[in-house]
């Protein structure tokens, strides 16, 4: 069973990373093929996310997930707050009965340094170096968590989400904001580096 990491944050909060080894049969005999996709690999991401909402949560009402209009995935009654990411050959998951979370996972690639420009702030922009692949990784990871917490979309990660460049270890938390017109709403993502692999969650 190639559960790659766990973590039981509290009671009601728990993530985990499913290593995606087994054919997409394995995951259809637990969890349907809610939409239509054609890429087999990314049937076999779109299956490993929804099997980890039930691994992390055996009673997790798997056939009563909606889509919103922003693309997000959501249980109507809220009786589990949830949210998946994948990359490669990895899918990731984090789901709570109590508070609103968000996840996001990557892998260090060069081509992030591409577009950090449009993901940083200019004043964040000055204090990372864009060879620093792993800092503008855990970066991007962080807003792409936080936009998954928020869930209504249009969203300007530069000029909306805002994070403490400091230099990064392998693990370890994030002060960022994330600015609204009336309020502005405060986190302290946690970050795990598992070698090329970024991991950020969000709880709100």
């Amino acid at each position: 069973m190639p559960l790659f990491y766990f973590k039981e944050i509290s009671p009601t909060t728990k993530l985990a990373i499913w290593k995606i080894e087994e054919p997409e049969a394995f995951f259809l005999s637990y969890v349907p093929l809610s939409s239509e996709i054609s890429h087999p690999h990314k049937r076999l991401q779109h299956l490993a996310g929804r099997y980890l909402l039930q691994y992390l949560f055996p009673d997790f009402p798997i056939h009563s997930i909606q889509i919103a209009s922003t693309r997000k995935p959501f249980l109507e009654n809220e009786r589990y707050h949830f949210s998946i990411s994948h990359c490669g050959d990895y899918a990731a998951a984090i789901v709570s009965s109590t508070d609103r979370i968000g996840i996001d996972i990557e892998l260090q690639r060069p081509t992030v340094a591409k577009i950090a420009h449009k993901f940083l702030h200019q004043e964040e922009l000055k204090q990372v170096l864009l060879d620093d692949i792993k800092r503008l990784t855990i970066l991007w990871s962080t807003k792409e968590a936080i936009f998954k917490w928020w869930g209504l979309g249009d969203v300007d990660f530069s000029e909306m989400i805002r994070v403490d460049t400091h230099p990064l270890e392998d693990e370890g938390t994030i002060e960022a904001r994330f600015l609204q017109p009336t309020r502005t709403y405060a986190f302290k993502p946690q970050y795990i580096v598992f070698g090329n692999i970024c991991l950020v969650w969000v709880i709100g």
